[in-house]
Formats: C-alpha cells, structure tokens, sequence
C-alpha cells in the first residue's frame, strides 16, 4: 500500500455524488486519503470472502440446526407424552369414581384413557394402566388410585434401536380420585 496519494485524492473526493472538499472542512488531506485507502484495503478483503456464505450456512445448517432440531422435536414427543398420561389418569379416575359398578368402571376408565391417548397422537399400551381403591371400591367417601407407566420411543429411531431401554423414556403418571360422599349406592 502506497503512502503516497495524489494531488486528486487529496483535494477532493465524491461521496453519495456529493463533492466532499477536504480543504474547506479542515481535514488534513493526506490523512483523509490514507484512511480512504485503509477503507478500501478493508473492504478488498471481505471482497475476497464472496460465495462462502452458502457453505457456512450448510457446515452450521447440518453440524447445528440438524441436532437442535432433532433434540426439539424429541422433547416435543416426551411432553405430548406426558400431557397424554395426565390426562389418561386424571379422566380415567373420573370415569372410574362415577361408574355404577367396578366391571363398568374398569372399562370406562380404560375408553377414557384411551381417548386421552390418541388426543395427542398415541396409543394406549396394554396393561400399562392400573387402577386400585384403598378401601372400598365406589364406597362413598373413599378414594380410587390410578397408576399409568409406560415408555415413549424417542422419534426416527430405527426399531433395533428403539427396542433398547437406553432410547425409551419412562412415564409415570399418578391420580387420586374421591368418590362423592353423597353417592347413591344401588343395591
């Protein structure tokens, strides 16, 4: 880079198609010409990065956003999960406290689950769902227990690695339910 600018660069220069004169403002002119130069040295050397923005967005697309978009949806899939047990449990013990029998309560409480489940896109694995009454069942007054456990599979996993204890999350969901004190209980 030269130190030297000419008796052009030094008097006057055109910005936004503005005369700039340097003498009536005051600047010196030869270091308004070097910090000219500086400039365009800069702006020479950002010149030469033209064209690597695409290749840094597919080396950050694939080695970034790809995983965090995985981990996202996975937690996605362990939350709808979660929400679905709640909710399995929390109708479940309501169908189940105000059924008229324990046979029509077990399968009221099992649809109901059910109904809970396929809301957020699952479905109910078989035996997963327990159902207990401390005392007596449908008594008035008592209360009705209910017990969900299960595993969600974290998603795009090939079935080898699915069937793996260590790519299941383990759900639990627990719903203590009274039954109404002023129960009519038929005979």
């Amino acid at each position: 880079m030269s130190t030297r600018c000419t008796r052009r660069e030094q008097g006057r220069r055109y910005r936004n198609r503005q005369l700039i004169d340097y003498r009536r403002r005051g600047i010196d002119s030869v270091h308004a010409c070097m910090a000219r130069r500086r400039w365009r040295h800069r702006l020479g050397a950002i010149r030469e990065e033209r064209g690597s923005a695409v290749l840094e967005f597919i080396v950050v697309g694939v080695l970034v956003l790809v995983p965090l978009a995985y981990v996202v949806i996975s937690v996605m899939t362990v939350q709808a999960a979660t929400l679905a047990s709640t909710q399995a449990v929390r109708e479940a013990a309501r169908a189940f406290s105000t059924s008229d029998s324990v046979s029509q309560g077990n399968a009221a409480a099992v649809t109901a689950a059910q109904v809970a489940f396929e809301d957020q896109g699952f479905t109910l694995p078989k035996d997963a769902l327990l159902i207990g009454c401390p005392g007596g069942c449908l008594e008035p007054g008592s209360s009705i227990d209910v017990r969900l456990s299960w595993g969600v599979d974290l998603p795009w996993l090939p079935a080898s690695l699915a069937e793996s204890r260590a790519m299941t999350v383990p759900i639990e969901a627990v719903h203590t339910a009274p039954v109404d004190s002023y129960r009519l209980t038929l005979p």
